[in-house]
Parts: C-alpha cells; sequence; structure tokens
C-alpha cells in the first residue's frame, strides 16, 4: 500500500505512463535524448504542478490560523531550546522563499522576541516546508523526504543556538530593534473567507513560482539526457570528496525555491552524484540564495549576516556529509 501511495499518488507514475504514450502517438521515440527529454520536460512539470496546486492550498489554509500576531504570541509562551524548536517547526508551515520570510522575521524582532528565535524561524522557513516533506517523498521516497525535514529543522534549532549565544542583537538595525510591530487585526475570518484566501494565495504563488519551475525542469531535462553521467560522477559523485562543498558554493548564489531544486537534484542523483550532495545544493539554493542576503543585509549589520552565512554553510556541509554517510540506508 505504501509502495502504491508513493509510486501513484505522490509519484504520479501513471502520468509518466500517460505521457511516454502521447509523445508516442506523436512518432517521438522516448528512448531518444529528445524525446527522453521531452518526456521528463512534461512529467515533472505537470506534477510539480499539480502537486504544488493541492499543497499550497493546504498550506495556505494552515497559515489562515498561524497570522503573525498569533505566531508571535505562539513563540512568546516558551524559551530557550523549545522556543527554538517552535520557531523552527512554525517556519514549515510559512513562505516557500527566504525573501518572503524576511518580512516576517523583522516583525519577530520587533516584537521583542530574541535573535536566537527569529534566526531558528529564518533558517527553517525557506529550507523545510510541507510542501519540500511531500515533493521529496514523490521522488526520492520517505526515508529520503524525513531525513531531509528532520535535518533541516536540526540545522535551523542548532543555528538559532549559536546566533542566541553570541549575544549579537546590537547587530541589528537599529530601525529594526528600536521599532515596534505594527498591530495586526484579531478578527477571525469566515471559513468562506479561508478557503478564497487559500485560492488566491495557490494563484499567486503559481504565477511567480511557475517560471523557476520549468527553468529548474528544463535544467533536469537537459542533465538527465544530455550531460554524460561520468562527469558527474567525477564533480559530484565518490570520486570528489570535495562535492559537498562545491554543490554549496555553486548553490548559494542562485535564487530559486526547492519546488525548481527538485528537479534538478533528480536528474544529478539519477546521474551518479551522491545524495548528500545534490540535498546540500537544494539547502543552499532555498536558504542563501543572493537576493535573500540582499534583503537581510538591510535588517541587519555585516557582522551578523557574515555569521549567518557561516553557520548556514557549516550545518549545510555537515547534513550534506552525513546524507552521503547513510545514502545506503536511505536509497
Amino acid at each position: 500500500m505504501m509502495q502504491f501511495i508513493q509510486e501513484q499518488i505522490f509519484g504520479m507514475k501513471w502520468l509518466n505512463t500517460a505521457v511516454s504514450s502521447l509523445l508516442g502517438m506523436l512518432g517521438i521515440s522516448t528512448e531518444s535524448r529528445l524525446g527522453g527529454s521531452l518526456l521528463f520536460f512534461l512529467y515533472d512539470s505537470i506534477k510539480i504542478t499539480l502537486l504544488l496546486f493541492v499543497l499550497i492550498f493546504a498550506i495556505s489554509y494552515i497559515q489562515s490560523f498561524f497570522p503573525p500576531e498569533r505566531s508571535r504570541r505562539l513563540m512568546s509562551r516558551f524559551s530557550g531550546l523549545s522556543a527554538r524548536i517552535v520557531a523552527a517547526l512554525l517556519g514549515t508551515v510559512t513562505p516557500f522563499c527566504s525573501c518572503s520570510s524576511i518580512p516576517i522575521f523583522m516583525g519577530f524582532t520587533q516584537a521583542g522576541l530574541p535573535l536566537g528565535i527569529t534566526f531558528s524561524f529564518l533558517i527553517s522557513s525557506p529550507m523545510v516546508d510541507l510542501g519540500s516533506l511531500v515533493l521529496l517523498l514523490s521522488i526520492f521516497g520517505w526515508k529520503v523526504a524525513v531525513a531531509y525535514v528532520v535535518l533541516g529543522l536540526v540545522v535551523a534549532v542548532a543555528g538559532g543556538t549559536a546566533i542566541g549565544r553570541l549575544r549579537l542583537e546590537s547587530d541589528v538595525a537599529d530601525f529594526i530593534r528600536n521599532g515596534k510591530a505594527a498591530p495586526a487585526s484579531e478578527e477571525c475570518p469566515s471559513q468562506k473567507q479561508r478557503l478564497l484566501s487559500a485560492l488566491r494565495s495557490v494563484l499567486a504563488t503559481l504565477r511567480k513560482i511557475i517560471p523557476y519551475i520549468l527553468a529548474g525542469v528544463a535544467v533536469g531535462a537537459l542533465i538527465h539526457n544530455w550531460i554524460p553521467e561520468n562527469w558527474v560522477l567525477r564533480s559530484l559523485g565518490g570520486e570528489n570528496p570535495l562535492g559537498v562543498p562545491l554543490a554549496v558554493v555553486v548553490g548559494a548564489p542562485m535564487y530559486a525555491d526547492i519546488f525548481a531544486c527538485i528537479p534538478i537534484a533528480e536528474s544529478l542523483l539519477a546521474k551518479g552524484a551522491l545524495l548528500g550532495v545534490v540535498l546540500s545544493f537544494m539547502m543552499a539554493v532555498t536558504t542563501l540564495s543572493l537576493p535573500s542576503l540582499v534583503m537581510l543585509r538591510k535588517v541587519v549589520k555585516a557582522r551578523l549576516l557574515a555569521v549567518f552565512i557561516a553557520i548556514c554553510i557549516a550545518g549545510i556541509i555537515m547534513a550534506g556529509y552525513l546524507f552521503n554517510a547513510l545514502q545506503a540506508l536511505l536509497i
């Protein structure tokens, strides 16, 4: 039953068969490079879009019960490690990219929440969410999906703990430290309003991220059918012990969300790249994208930004090597 759910519901193998049959009817062989690329592109694009439609709707509906004011009150009830764990978990049901997480981070900081708690949220929000769990499940299986989410949360909690102990509150921009969070409406939306809001969120989010998804799937199709396997093995396989740091260096400057990264990771893994390499690439892209760092620089000073980057890189690299070591157990 689990295999059926993973392959036919999350993995949508029936869709792969349908697209393959359609290409065959058009006289395009999926065994050729061009046909294989078309199959990969159409199958992954449709699958990810369908899954995202359902996921974004469900997550947006859940988010309607956790507006920023309620989230601040929830986190203020905890302290220490438990508060950072709650902040990291809260990040799993909030925006899909780091750029949209930063305004929430600003509100939490202005509300007086400790810096370690707010940074646990900031790390977790783009790196780990319910959508990534389902999409990873659809492609890599439940073991990899669960391990990715757990390690992502560990990195977020550990990163927040390290930043909290360094006591860098003075490195937050003055207008954030001295400002006050804007009062939030306490109005409780009706069920209809929640559903309509979730639908609007689906349409708005898909319009924003579809170009990146299509670009990611196109890159994945290129890697899957045109890049020589031995090149991937030499660069990102077991032959290169520095594959994990290389993946982080390549991924960090990019701007994409996890949904655009997954097709690329799928193709790299199929070509022989190690699991830890492809997952550390995904973590780096989602957590350390250049646009999000530019935005973050406007609200924190250079020293705190450097500490944040260093902690994230160290955590991602350690997680990558751990995934490499556990690959035989997870795949």
